[in-house]
């Protein structure tokens, strides 16, 4: 079976972004069987994420249920609260893949295809051309300003950064990387073979 991930191209990462300690902290208090109603008065009553107001904390916290439900693995929610940080870090980049097809695409399409040709450089003209072609495939990111794409395609170098395909934002070549076994057979075995090429695995 084929898995379709990432089903719908937002823009909505220009807010949402990277999340990894709001996911973690959902993850956690999930294991603990707490109820989504529950878990959103934990969070806003011990404010464990240190956002001003109670629209911003149920925002993120809804992403955080998104991503978590669309990787459909429970077996990574665990992996996502008590993994090490670079485990949990790459399970979640995952689920954001698996939420938004924007990210799903680009690591796929152009950071996977980068690693199969091992041809590791990296620049700003990789994400415009990205999106230039997204743009010309699907009507909604068409419609979207200059000012919304520039905050997607920073975000997107971010979450490269962050998960150590790049060492900084500015850099120029894409790191190694290794894909977790954690990852690796929640991935397999869900039939979802084409993410793994967005982590450097061709096997």
């Amino acid at each position: 079976m084929k898995i379709v991930a990432g089903n719908h191209y937002s823009g909505s990462l220009t807010r949402e972004q990277f999340l990894f300690y709001e996911i973690r902290t959902v993850s956690s208090l999930i294991l603990q069987g707490e109820s989504c109603d529950e878990i959103y008065h934990v969070i806003s009553t011990e404010n464990l994420f240190q956002f001003p107001t109670e629209k911003m904390i149920k925002s993120i916290t809804n992403t955080c249920f998104k991503r978590i439900d669309a990787m459909n693995a429970p077996e990574l929610v665990y992996h996502l609260a008590n993994a090490s940080l670079d485990v949990a870090k790459q399970i979640n980049l995952y689920a954001i893949m698996c939420e938004n097809r924007i990210v799903y695409d680009f690591m796929t399409e152009v950071i996977g295809e980068k690693y199969r040709s091992q041809e590791l450089d990296f620049s700003a003209k990789d994400v415009n051309v990205f999106f230039m072609e997204l743009s010309e495939k699907v009507s909604t990111v068409n419609g979207w300003s200059e000012s919304t794409r520039k905050k997607l395609k920073q975000v997107l170098v971010r979450f490269l950064a962050e998960c150590g395909y790049l060492e900084t934002v500015r850099s120029q070549n894409l790191l190694p990387v290794y894909l977790y076994p954690e990852l690796d057979e929640a991935i397999r075995k869900k039939g979802d073979a084409d993410a793994l090429a967005a982590f450097n695995c061709f096997i």
